[in-house]
């Protein structure tokens, strides 16, 4: 594929009498990398209907105060209302009108699932690329790594962090509570459901950076397959939504060979030591012994900075980014010339 776009307009309409509201959440939206819509606002249905004369709207989102008759005469395939109250007004799918628009665009593609033959993706994009973080080691910073590499990336354009760790402590450092995480996403992958919509309805974001929160409960890794993971992983590269995937893999998932195998590039946070090395070279051993030494071409050590500030929970995603580790993130990445790296 020559790296083109082929891609044709989608249009969500939100319509709601506060102009404030409607505009903003157009404008946030927009900035969405991983909604397949681009958002219109609205603050009259009579300007609403004008529009879909002309442009085909596939969604609407519409506030309480629109009666049902008046919506009979506005041309688009799909309403889901805005409640102010959180009450159901009639027989059309409901979202809470006044919690953040993260959440309400997660509630939309939730229920974008349903009907997920119209708004199959009519968009041929390129692959992504995919950029592991794996060490056989333990405590050696790979987790910092992925997360500052994700944030880099975000900077300079469309990236997304996979966290393969059974306990990341994600929720803690960015103080979410997560609705839906990486054990749904498997879930529906493994029961041949998958589709962008459901990724999207489990997309989070950070400074920027699009994630999937890591799985609820350590068990979920524990019993896949590699060749799940790596299908699963592929399968979101294929649809080529963005540029660079960071995959922070961890000790837990089975056969993750697998999945380094489908990687573009994989960092190796590694730690000068005797057990460091000698680990280092078991797991090297190992690799050459199952065939896949072809994967040491992919493989780049990395001596990561040590953080010389004892950082709060609250504030050590920022001070990663900012301070010497983001700095020698970011050398890495303007070293290699272009948004992802060499």
């Amino acid at each position: 594929m020559d790296g083109r776009e082929i891609s044709v307009r989608r249009i969500m309409a939100v319509c709601d009498a506060d102009s404030c509201y409607a505009g903003r959440f157009a404008e946030v939206a927009n900035r969405v990398k991983s909604i397949p819509f681009e958002v219109v606002a609205f603050t009259s249905l009579a300007r609403l209907k004008e529009f879909t004369e002309k442009e085909q709207v596939e969604l609407l989102l519409v506030g309480d105060n629109a009666e049902e008759a008046d919506l009979t005469d506005v041309k688009v395939e799909r309403v889901i209302r805005l409640s102010e109250e959180g009450t159901v007004k009639d027989d059309r799918p409901t979202i809470y009108k006044y919690q953040s628009s993260d959440s309400v665009l997660r509630e939309v593609m939730a229920c974008c699932q349903v009907w997920e033959q119209p708004f199959t993706s009519q968009t041929v994009r390129s692959k992504s690329r995919v950029l592991g973080v794996y060490s056989p080691l333990s405590r050696c910073g790979k987790t910092s790594f992925a997360f500052t590499l994700g944030q880099v990336l975000a900077q300079n354009g469309k990236a997304l962090l996979l966290s393969l760790e059974e306990c990341s402590g994600l929720s803690k450092l960015t103080a979410t509570v997560y609705g839906s995480t990486l054990s749904d996403v498997l879930y529906y992958y493994r029961q041949g459901e998958y589709s962008r919509l459901r990724l999207s309805s489990s997309i989070y974001s950070w400074g920027g950076l699009d994630y999937v929160p890591p799985v609820t409960y350590a068990e979920d890794l524990a019993g896949l397959r590699g060749n799940e993971v790596a299908g699963l992983v592929g399968a979101i590269a294929a649809d080529g939504m963005y540029e660079a995937i960071v995959v922070d893999l961890g000790h837990f998932t089975g056969g993750i060979e697998d999945t380094l195998m489908l990687c573009d590039l994989i960092y190796m946070p590694v730690k000068e030591d005797a057990v460091a090395s000698a680990k280092l070279e078991e797991w090297k051993d190992y690799l050459n012994a199952s065939g896949r030494d072809c994967l040491w071409e992919k493989i780049r050590l990395l001596k990561l900075p040590r953080p010389r500030l004892v950082y709060s929970c609250e504030t050590y995603l920022e001070q990663l980014l900012w301070g010497e580790f983001g700095d020698f993130v970011r050398e890495l990445v303007c070293r290699s010339g272009r948004t992802t790296i060499e």
